[in-house]
This record gives structure tokens, sequence and C-alpha cells, in this order.
């Protein structure tokens, strides 16, 4: 069977990702790997409902251990305007050579539900990434499933974030 590493980014994305990738024929795996997510506090509690969300829905989770938040820091710090790109490129990097390590297939994210992402960013990445590795980036559009994958969720009474996680959007989010 062929398997998938898929970076996730919080429960509520990952729900229906994880059973798209399984309904295409993968084994799917998943990563936790999230430096971008500030405060601390809200990176426990975004991995505390994708442990449980794991648990739910049998998924082997890997987390990457610390929280690297300065390898965060260090990639946006002066590229703002440009946080995006360089933050998707940190943690798909770290996917891909997880996935790479594993043995996997390919790799993926689950950021590729979300409405508020930039998925030609993403696909160019993960793509340059894939490349590099010598390995396959699943690209799939998932942005019209996006409520589903809320609604799945929804049951199981876990965390939902209120920004992407970054300390900028947060900020953005109050300010706008």
């Amino acid at each position: 069977m062929k398997s998938v590493l898929i970076h996730c980014c919080c429960a509520h994305c990952a729900a229906y990702s994880v059973q798209h990738w399984r309904e295409q024929g993968y084994e799917v795996g998943a990563l936790w790997y999230n430096p971008n997510i500030h405060p601390y506090t809200e990176h426990q509690r975004r991995l505390e409902a994708m442990k449980s969300l794991a648990l739910e829905v049998n998924l082997p989770l890997t987390v990457s251990e610390g929280y690297d938040i300065i390898a965060y820091f260090r990639q946006v710090a002066g590229h703002e305007g440009e946080r995006c790109q360089h933050c998707f490129r940190l943690r798909l990097a770290k996917t891909a050579e997880k996935a790479h390590q594993m043995g996997s297939h390919a790799f993926t994210t689950t950021l590729l539900i979300s409405p508020h992402q930039k998925h030609d960013l993403l696909k160019e990445i993960g793509s340059q990434l894939a490349r590099e590795k010598d390995m396959e980036f699943l690209y799939a559009d998932l942005r019209k499933r996006y409520s589903d994958s809320r609604h799945m969720t929804k049951p199981l009474d876990l965390y939902r974030q209120q920004y992407c996680g970054c300390v900028y959007s947060e900020w953005e989010g109050y300010t706008k």
C-alpha cells in the first residue's frame, strides 16, 4: 500500500484531510510540527486536540520534539510580508524529511483544506521539496470540504482556534 505523511496544522483541518487520503488508497501517518504557533499555550492546546483526534480516528501521529519557535522567527524576521512562504517551507521541509526517513511514498499537508491558505504557494514549495527528496508531494484542493472537516470534529468537542497560529496573524485579527 502507498503511504503518505501528512503535516497537521490542527485537528479540525486534519479530520477530513486524513479521510480523503485514506479514500485515495493511502496508508496515512501524521506529523505535528508547528513552530509558528504562538504562544506556547496555544501550541499545546492545538497539539492536545490533535492527539485526541489521532486516537479517535486511529491515526499514527509523530510529534516533533520541542517547541522550535526560534527556528520560525529566524525564518520570518525581516520578511514579515512573505512570512507564509517561509513558514510553509519550514514546516513542509520537516515533513518531507520525516516522510523520507520513514519510507513514505509521499507527503502533504492539512493546510490544503483551509480557504485561508495560499494554495499556489503551498503547491510550489511542496513540489520543490518533493523533487529534492525524490518523492511525491500530494496536492488536492480540499477547500470545499473545510466545513465538512469542522462538522466531523464538532461532536468530539476539540479545542477550536481563532487564528492561523503565528503572532502576526493573531495581531492582524485584533487590529482589523
